[in-house]
């Protein structure tokens, strides 16, 4: 499935945390056992297939939402602000454009205030990639929980997306209420301000703010007449020398303003704060301690060594508990990564035995198939029972192991397993030192779970059950 590089993020590391209750050996095996499939499927091990392995191993109800509900709680706060923002937007430039028909709506104003807008929005994206969090307050009392120190890392540019989401709003419904309100009153613009100003160096001031539309509107870019003409002054408010449609003149002028320094920039600065957000994301991902671990667990190949309990300059641990029991009677087999092959021992031959196999050469899904195939057998079986074929000269792999831990969680409760290896020939016993890994490994697994079986003696067997102490 395609996954938001923040949402990506915050699900991988919500299980990296989780699996920091797995004990090392295990993830290792887990996740070789993973990369040892895309390779043979020939697909890069990525973190989105990684994620998608885990969600099919926990089965159903294992999901990870960690980063679902996360992109909800900052869905609703983009959308308040947003919110907030469109209603902000219509009463200001209701107040902004307010005129009562003797005093005029003064240019100078609407320059000021849109200044202060372009300001507070760069403000805003370079508090974000400095890492300042001037909205902590805020996001306290939003969030019912501590954030995670992935999602903390985050934080400034996902309030920075919010307040552009609000500036972006503010600015759209105030370009609406100001084309309203040109269409149903006849609005006045004028300047004036309190300084010493000329018409001439004003009317400069106006063509430099003009210039980006300038060739594109000719008609919005005041002209050294219009300026001179729509002054005011406190002594003389009103002037009989000035054309009454000269003071509306300028609504273009308003327009343009509002769309070129106020709309544009907010939405433009919403983009690249979205883009920051992922870029930031994936670098995080990237350099996250626990991916890290994965890449080296995906990369190295995984030894039974018998060895786990002891230091390296330590022999290795071959006492155990277990024992081998004897084979019971059971239709089902799984060959394990080829065991079994050319031939498979004579006492299993002579059964009506359902032979599926499993592991080595077999892909991830054709393994999900047999496990999901035996579950329907033996849910209508009295005592289930499965037989593994293994081959006795090969050591117990990760592989085996994850999918016997599958087994367990998919099959009746109750089902026994038994593990048979066999020597180089299928009707002979293994040698001792052979079996002793094995029965290591059955201890791994769930208790009572499975056992090492060994094939029983029959007359026309080349071999004599005491010959197996040799």
């Amino acid at each position: 499935m395609s996954q938001n590089p923040l949402r990506l993020l915050l699900d991988v590391d919500n299980r990296f945390q989780r699996d920091r209750e797995q004990a090392p050996a295990f993830l290792h095996r887990r996740d070789r056992r993973f990369a040892l499939d895309c390779e043979q499927q020939g697909s890069n091990p990525t973190p989105e297939r990684w994620l998608n392995h885990m969600e099919r191993l926990s089965g159903p109800g294992g999901s990870n939402r960690a980063g679902c509900d996360v992109q909800r709680q900052w869905r609703r706060i983009n959308s308040g602000f947003a919110a907030a923002g469109a209603l902000f937007g219509i009463l200001t430039m209701a107040g902004l454009l307010f005129y009562d028909g003797g005093q005029r709506i003064n240019i100078t104003v609407l320059l000021a205030f849109v200044l202060l807008q372009l300001l507070l929005a760069l403000a805003t994206t370079v508090q974000s990639i400095a890492g300042w969090q001037p909205w902590r307050w805020l996001l306290q009392r939003l969030n019912k929980q501590p954030p995670s120190a992935m999602l903390t890392q985050l934080q400034p540019v996902l309030m920075a997306r919010a307040g552009h989401a609000g500036g972006t709003a503010f600015a759209f419904t105030g370009m609406l209420t100001l084309l309203v309100l040109l269409m149903i009153q006849d609005l006045a613009f004028g300047w004036s301000t309190t300084l010493d100003t000329a018409a001439q160096g004003y009317h400069r001031l106006i063509q430099a703010v003009a210039a980006p539309w300038g060739l594109l509107w000719p008609a919005a870019v005041p002209s050294q007449e219009l300026v001179e003409a729509t002054r005011f002054f406190r002594a003389a408010p009103m002037s009989t020398e000035i054309a009454p449609e000269q003071w509306g003149q300028w609504w273009p002028f308003v327009v343009m303003l509002w769309i070129t320094w106020f709309l544009i920039p907010r939405f433009l600065l919403l983009v690249l704060s979205q883009w920051l957000i992922s870029r930031r994301a994936h670098q995080l991902l990237q350099s996250h301690p626990g991916m890290q671990a994965l890449l080296y667990r995906m990369e190295t190949p995984t030894l039974d060594t018998g060895n786990q309990h002891n230091d390296a300059n330590d022999l290795p641990d071959i006492r155990t508990q277990a024992k081998a029991s004897e084979l019971c009677d059971t239709r089902l087999l799984i060959c394990w990564a080829g065991a079994g092959e050319p031939e498979l021992p004579q006492q299993l031959m002579v059964r009506d035995s359902q032979i599926l196999k499993a592991g080595g050469r077999a892909s991830l899904a054709e393994d999900d198939q047999v496990l999901a195939s035996l579950a329907t057998n033996l849910a209508n079986t009295a005592s289930p029972s499965v037989i593994v074929i293994t081959r006795s000269w090969e050591p117990p792999t990760g592989e085996l192991h994850d999918f016997l831990v599958q087994a367990q969680e998919q099959w009746p409760t109750g089902t026994r397993v038994m593990i048979l290896p066999l020597a180089n020939n299928a009707n002979e016993r293994p040698k001792n030192h052979l079996i002793q890994p094995w029965l290591r490994f059955t201890e791994r697994l769930p208790a009572g779970f499975a056992t090492v079986a060994l094939l029983p003696s029959a007359p026309d067997t080349p071999y004599q059950t005491g010959a197996s102490a040799s």
